[in-house]
Formats: structure tokens, C-alpha cells, sequence
């Protein structure tokens, strides 16, 4: 449930159960080699608040809403994009298939309801709305999801294409009914469809700007897109050709690219801006006691890991080659590494008990969650010395880990570097700009990385394409017949119950290999000035601004 503001005090908290379902710091601070001091505090308050309704109160029609993100988008692409960032921008002016809702449910959005799935599971049929227009004007049908989907099947670098599963045929066969045929039945479609995969690009656009689409985006959204500044901000404004232009308020949105936490709290102070993603656990607790500032949070279906190069020579979704060195060659080390580390201080020490510690992809709330699923190496730095030893490596081993340069990440490196020290690690930082790590991890240019995803609704979304042999999101290079096997199986079964034991069996199965080692699931913290209301955020990770407003009264 979305918990609704109750002017001048702070929204009330609503709690939500997830269903099936981080400006760069001083090198001081990566060199200090010591985990930050931890002082006593109270735990923080984990009340899941989803939502700041406008509910009855008056509204500005009109204005300049100004949000701080954490990181720059990459191109603004739904077929080719891999950052959670482009899907806040992307949220507003491309809406998808279907979404999610604050208890995690999927809805339809340009679809006109649920897809309706044959006997076999082969063929999957998706009535598709008719009353949309693209921002250019185009006519929204069945024709252009076709297109759409066609687009993230066949062009070279789709990140879309695993996400979608062994589709043989999609064909319109009239303007609003949309059939997609499959080799072997699919059930993570309708998620893969509440996101990118699901949204629906002007064929018009695509026409004129071909790989290109992504400098100048056009869907159908409550806003389309203006302007891109590079470095700095990218702008939308209203599009008054979309079909419910009368539930948009504000005039445009500006994303202004502030990587610091620090500078996105102190913005938010002055009301310079109204909306801040990601703010730092550091700041968050004293931040929300200031008058006018309110917080959003919610728990999470990501993670956050390091991922191991283990063949990944020729980039994500290439088959893997073979990376000469006892990290990429031998499970014991990556094992070795997982026993070093204390997840639970971690998340203490790091993030003031903000995020919780995490062993898997899949998330201890999620429906499809499993005894196996969510087993955790203990932290034994003894066992991991005894591994090296085994694996005949010269201790401490040295491993580079490429991390985003932002103060909560290298914050957390500093700490990793600590806490896998006794279990015969020596681990180098190298930070990097956060749009620039993402080209590294899919060139496959690092020995270790330090990143994370967002979430999706259903496993298969946090697994499939980082696990399976040649996953567009495979950055490790990992390759693993049983983990293949049980993928394609946990997506052809309809049964529940089953799936989640697949997924608890893949997840043994990962954790018998570590190409990925799994630390910290965050929480959603997001700041906004009381003067704003109609701001969501879900636990996909993302901010949805399309219905947001001033409000007349200035929040009094």
C-alpha cells in the first residue's frame, strides 16, 4: 500500500511485503585499511514508506521538478541499457508492457490486461491498449510492440534478448492483439515486460534514428524527452499527446547528474532540489529530522556483489574464454574470498545497519524464496586460509577489485579490504567513474567488480543473464552445464512451488563456483522537499516521478 502524506507531518509508514516475486572520496580513505568505528545507535526504522500521495490536497499545475541522481544514465536506449539510472528517466517517458505496483504485483500499463497463455504454454497472446499516441505523434498498436520486441531480439548488443526467452515468432494480427510464439514455454515473460524489454519504442523514431534511438528517445510517456547535457543533467517535459494528460502536473523534470551523497543531501537542505535517489545511510538518519524533508524507502529484489572474471575475454554475452590465473581457474580461491567476508558487519559498520547482507540473487522476501536460496557462507577466515593453501596460492593474494568512485562505495571497499585480510587477501582499489565501470565490466577489463542490480519481480530477471552460458549480463564470463540446465527449466515451469526449488538448487550451485560473490542488499532511500507529493518508489528500484506535483499549499 502506498502510504499517504498527512501534511505538515511526514508520511505515514505502510508496511508492504515483497511478493514473487552507490563523488569520489580521498585515497586516505581506501588506504587507511581499517573498518570504520562502530558507535552505538538505535536500529533504523525499516517501516517500508512506497509512496507520498497527493490525495485531496490542492496542486500547482505546472513547474520545473529538479531530481539529484546518483550516477549518469547510459544511453537512453531500452534495447542496449544496463543502468538502473537511464530506467529513472526512461520511467517517464517510455512506459512498458506492464509495471509493478507497491506490493510488487504486475499490472497492465500499455498492455490492456494480463497475457493470456495457451495449454502447451507455447503461445502467449497480450491485448494491447489502442488510445496512445507517441510522443511524435505515431499511433500506438500492436504493430509497433512488434517492432519493438523485434529490435531487442535481433540487434547486436541487446541486453533484452535472454531476458525475453526462446521466442520463435511475434506477430500483430490485428491492431491490438500482440502474439508471441515460443520453442519451449516462458513464465518470467510478463516481468521481463515490466521493464525495459517491455517498453515500446516509436517505430517512426526508430525509422529515422536506427542505433541512434537513444540520444532522442520516443515512447509514450507523461513526459518526453528534451535535452541531454553530458556529465550534467538530462530534462523531459510534458507531453500533452499522452492519453491521461490530465493526471500530469508538472511542466518538465530535470535529472541533474550529482554523484556526491553529500551534495545531493545538502541540495535537498536548500530545496534546490526536490527529489534525491540513493541517499547516503551515513547522512539519512539526521537528514529526515530536518523540517520539511521526507523519506521514502523500501526494501529491495537486487544485490550488490563483487563479480570475478572467470572468462569473460571477449566481452558479456561472447562465449568465455579461458583467463590464465588461479582467481579465474580455481573455485577455491573465489570460495576462499566468500568465507573471508563479514557480511554482517559489513552492513553495520558501512551502511549503519541500513541494508541487510545477501548470499544469493534472490531475495529472502520473494515468494519464490527457499531454505536453499537463502543459506549463507558463514564468515570463516580460518577455512578460507586453509583453501588457499590447498589451492597452492602465494598468501596474501592480491586481487584488483574496479569499483564505482562514489564515498559509500569506496567506503565499502575500505572495509572489504579489512575484512577479507585475515582470510589471506590482499584486495587493491582502483575506482572508477561509475558510466565508465559499466563499459569495463562488459568489455570484461577487470580481474574484479564491484556492482550491483536493481531487481527484478521475478528470479529469473536477477539470474538468467548473468548466470546462463553467453547471458547479455554474464560479466563474469561463467559458464556451468547445471546452471544452464536449471535456468531453462526454473523458466519453462508454471508450478511455483517447483521454480523455487530450482532456484534454490541454482543458487548451490553458484555458490559452489562463486563467479559472483554476494554482499549487501540496500534499501531504497529516497529524500524529497514536502512541497512535492505524488513521488513512488518500489522495490524495482525505481523512482516514478510522472504524477508528481507541487502542491498549492507548499506542503502546509
Amino acid at each position: 500500500m502506498t502510504a499517504r502524506a498527512a501534511p505538515p507531518h511526514r508520511p505515514t509508514a505502510a508496511p508492504r511485503t515483497l511478493l514473487a516475486p552507490l563523488a569520489g572520496a580521498a585515497a586516505a580513505l581506501l588506504l587507511a585499511g581499517c573498518v570504520p568505528v562502530q558507535t552505538a545507535r538505535p536500529s533504523p526504522d525499516r517501516t517500508d514508506v512506497t509512496g507520498v500521495a497527493i490525495g485531496d490536497r490542492a496542486v500547482a499545475e505546472g513547474g520545473d521538478l529538479v531530481m539529484a541522481l546518483s550516477a549518469e544514465p547510459d544511453r537512453l536506449d531500452p534495447t542496449t541499457s544496463s543502468s538502473l539510472y537511464t530506467r529513472y528517466v526512461m520511467q517517464t517517458v517510455c512506459e512498458k508492457l506492464y509495471d509493478i505496483d507497491a506490493e510488487g504485483d504486475l499490472v497492465p500499463m500499455l498492455a490492456a490486461e494480463l497475457p493470456r497463455v495457451s495449454d502447451d504454454g507455447l503461445t502467449v497472446t497480450i491485448p494491447v491498449r489502442t488510445d496512445p499516441v507517441f510522443a511524435d505523434g505515431t499511433p500506438f498498436d500492436a504493430g509497433a510492440v512488434v517492432t519493438t520486441l523485434e529490435r531487442h531480439l535481433a540487434l547486436e548488443g541487446s541486453s533484452r534478448r535472454t531476458e525475453l526467452g526462446p521466442v520463435t515468432d511475434v506477430s500483430a494480427p490485428d491492431d491490438s492483439t500482440v502474439v508471441i510464439t515460443y520453442e519451449t514455454p516462458f513464465s518470467p515473460l510478463t516481468a521481463a515486460l515490466a521493464d525495459r524489454a517491455g517498453m515500446v519504442m516509436s517505430p517512426t523514431a526508430l525509422d529515422e534514428l536506427g542505433e541512434d534511438f537513444g540520444d532522442a528517445p520516443v515512447c509514450v510517456g507523461p513526459m518526453k524527452f528534451t535535452e541531454r547535457v553530458p556529465q550534467t543533467s538530462i530534462t523531459v517535459e510534458r507531453d500533452p499527446l499522452y492519453y491521461a494528460a490530465d493526471e500530469v502536473h508538472l511542466d518538465s523534470i530535470t535529472y541533474r547528474i550529482m554523484t556526491d551523497a553529500n551534495i545531493r543531501a545538502a541540495n535537498l537542505r536548500s530545496g534546490d532540489v526536490q527529489v534525491a535517489d540513493s541517499l547516503s545511510p551515513q547522512d539519512v538518519d539526521a537528514l529526515v529530522q530536518e523540517d520539511g524533508i521526507g523519506l521514502l524507502q523500501t526494501g529491495s529484489f537486487g544485490y550488490q556483489a563483487v563479480t570475478f572474471n572467470v572468462g569473460n575475454t571477449d566481452g558479456a554475452g561472447q562465449p568465455p574464454g579461458r583467463i590464465d590465473t588461479p582467481l579465474a581457474t580455481d573455485p577455491r580461491v573465489r570460495e576462499a574470498f566468500s568465507l573471508a567476508v563479514d557480511r554482517e558487519a559489513l552492513v553495520d559498520s558501512v551502511f549503519n545497519d541500513w541494508y541487510e547482507p545477501a548470499c544469493s540473487f534472490l531475495s529472502p522476501d520473494s515468494a519464490y524464496a527457499t531454505e536453499a536460496s537463502s543459506a549463507c557462507p558463514p564468515h570463516d577466515p580460518a577455512r578460507a586460509r586453509e583453501l588457499l593453501a590447498e589451492a597452492g596460492v602465494e598468501v596474501p593474494y592480491r586481487i584488483e577489485v574496479q569499483v564505482s568512485n562514489t564515498a559509500d562505495s569506496l567506503r565499502l571497499l575500505q572495509a572489504l579490504q579489512a575484512s577479507v585480510r585475515d582470510g589471506g587477501f590482499d584486495v587493491v582499489v582502483r575506482p572508477v567513474e561509475y558510466s565508465t565501470l559499466l563499459d569495463v565490466q562488459t568489455r570484461g577489463d577487470f580481474e574484479a567488480v564491484q556492482l550491483g542490480w536493481s531487481g527484478r519481480v521475478d528470479p529469473h530477471g536477477n539470474s538468467a543473464s548473468f548466470l546462463s552460458t553467453g547471458g547479455s549480463n554474464n560479466y563474469a564470463g561463467w559458464s556451468n552445464p547445471e546452471a544452464d540446465d536449471l535456468v531453462t527449466r526454473a523458466a519453462q515451469e508454471t508450478d511455483p512451488a517447483v521454480r523455487a526449488q530450482l532456484y534454490g538448487r541454482l543458487v548451490e550451485v553458484v555458490q559452489a563456483e562463486d563467479p559472483l560473490v554476494y554482499l549487501y542488499r540496500v534499501r531504497s532511500l529516497t529524500g524529497y522537499t514536502e512541497d512535492v507529493a505524488g513521488i513512488e518508489t518500489y522495490a524495482d528500484g525505481v523512482v516514478r516521478l510522472g504524477r508528481a506535483a507541487f502542491l498549492a499549499d507548499g506542503g502546509e
